[in-house]
């Protein structure tokens, strides 16, 4: 059951008490466009109502519109209240301000992204912190990141593990010597994966299930044997 989050917006007119209660509508369409009207007219009164629903909105497409929503109120009022959603109990109130802070881009988040966050136990509120944190690392923070980053490398399904390879590839050269360590690794999950995203760094058009299964020939066959049969392939 969807749960309904009451609120007291502090522009209480009938009219933003009637978009309040159709943000907690049961009908997904009719909370998508509820959405998209506070976002078409922001208004900051709307700010708590907005995380709040982030928090509980089941609808990833409803959740993207909330967000879009909150992108559109200024950053000074908007950042300080999702600061305070990256220490929710709920996973999802985590991953939606995580989500949030991503689009909204501001730089200054990079020091509110902790070592926990890059590990968090849902897969979810992790790779959004992965891609945040992408958006907004410092350059010169880019190596203690791909540092991090790396330690997740095997971790998780094919969705995954394709977020962590495009945070790590979009992280640039840097990532390179950490990921050619990782290669090495003798966990194979590990190493498949590493050697998956070292070819998607190097050639971006290669498909991830294609270098994933190139990496995994290599660390079965090893490096020397996995080059010669290629070789005699050719």
């Amino acid at each position: 059951m969807l749960e309904v989050v009451s609120i007291n917006p502090t522009n209480g007119t009938p009219q933003n008490a009637r978009v309040v209660a159709a943000l907690s509508a049961a009908d997904s369409s009719v909370r998508l466009q509820a959405a998209l009207a506070v976002g078409s007219n922001p208004d900051s009164g709307f700010l708590e109502t907005l995380v709040e629903r982030c928090a509980v909105e089941p609808d990833f497409y409803v959740r993207d519109m909330l967000t879009w929503a909150l992108t559109r109120l200024p950053a000074e009022i908007t950042l300080p209240r999702i600061r305070q959603e990256l220490d929710s109990e709920r996973a999802r109130a985590r991953s939606q301000a995580l989500h949030t802070l991503s689009k909204i881009g501001d730089r200054n988040a990079w020091a509110w992204i902790t070592r926990d966050m890059l590990r968090d136990a849902d897969d979810e509120v992790a790779r959004t912190a992965w891609r945040v944190a992408v958006v907004v690392v410092p350059e010169g923070e880019k190596k203690d990141l791909t540092d991090e980053l790396v330690t997740q490398l095997g971790r998780g399904d094919r969705d995954v593990q394709l977020s962590l390879s495009r945070a790590l590839v979009d992280l640039g050269d840097v990532t390179g010597p950490a990921l050619e360590k990782a290669a090495a690794s003798p966990d194979p999950a590990v190493a498949a994966h590493a050697g998956a995203t070292e070819l998607l760094r190097r050639n971006p058009e290669t498909g991830f299930d294609a270098a994933v299964d190139e990496a995994k020939r290599v660390v079965t066959l090893g490096p020397e044997r996995a080059a010669a049969v290629e070789t005699a392939e050719c």
